[in-house]
């Protein structure tokens, strides 16, 4: 799925945000007796699972670098 699949104002939001709202769709999804009903959520979900998974992966990018950054600067002091 590319990022312009994606809604927009899901990308403003947080990990904790995107994850209430996935667990919302699951919860529905586990009380719906008719799966005919259930494609679009199912499509929602994963929308929702692919921009956690991203975010997820540029917050873990962010942080090793950030990481690296600090490793190089106490073995320049040493």
């Amino acid at each position: 799925m590319k990022d312009k699949n994606l809604l927009p104002d899901n990308n403003e939001s947080t990990l904790e945000e995107l994850t209430d709202q996935a667990n919302q769709i699951i919860d529905s999804l586990e009380n719906e007796n008719d799966l005919d009903n259930s494609v679009e959520s199912y499509q929602q979900l994963l929308k929702l699972n692919n921009i956690i998974e991203k975010k997820f992966y540029k917050n873990f990018k962010s942080l090793s670098q950030e990481t690296n950054t600090k490793v190089k600067e106490i073995l320049k002091k040493k």
